[in-house]
């Protein structure tokens, strides 16, 4: 049993920053591509930005020189960092993780999603 858990989320104002972290708990055997995406009311959900096991990333346009996705392996974490937040940031963040488990299978797994809400 794997399990993704997001943390961070909340309310903040127009300029503002938060941090999102999710961690990824149970029969891991390794973990490779890691991402957040998000999802606003009425919306598709979209992919933020991913981040491989060696550290490379990409980010969709609309967030590229605000946020940042970064890992760290040793405690099975992927975070975002969320700079200069505008209203239109404002969705459900998903964390998605690819994991081998412990009998080999490579599975995708997501995580429940936190609430983002940028607003004066």
């Amino acid at each position: 049993q794997v399990q993704l858990v997001e943390s961070g989320g909340g309310l903040v104002q127009p300029g503002g920053s938060l941090r999102l972290s999710c961690a990824a708990s149970g029969s891991i055997f390794s973990i490779n591509a890691m991402g957040w995406y998000r999802q606003a009311p009425g919306k598709q959900r979209e992919l933020v930005a991913g981040i491989t096991v060696s550290g490379d990333t990409k980010y969709a346009d609309s967030v590229k020189g605000r946020f940042t996705i970064s890992r760290d392996n040793a405690k099975n974490t992927v975070y975002l960092q969320t700079n200069s937040l505008q209203g239109e940031d404002t969705a459900v963040y998903y964390c998605r993780a690819l994991i081998q488990i412990m009998d080999g299978a490579e599975n995708d797994y997501w995580g429940q999603g936190i609430q983002v809400t940028v607003s004066s």
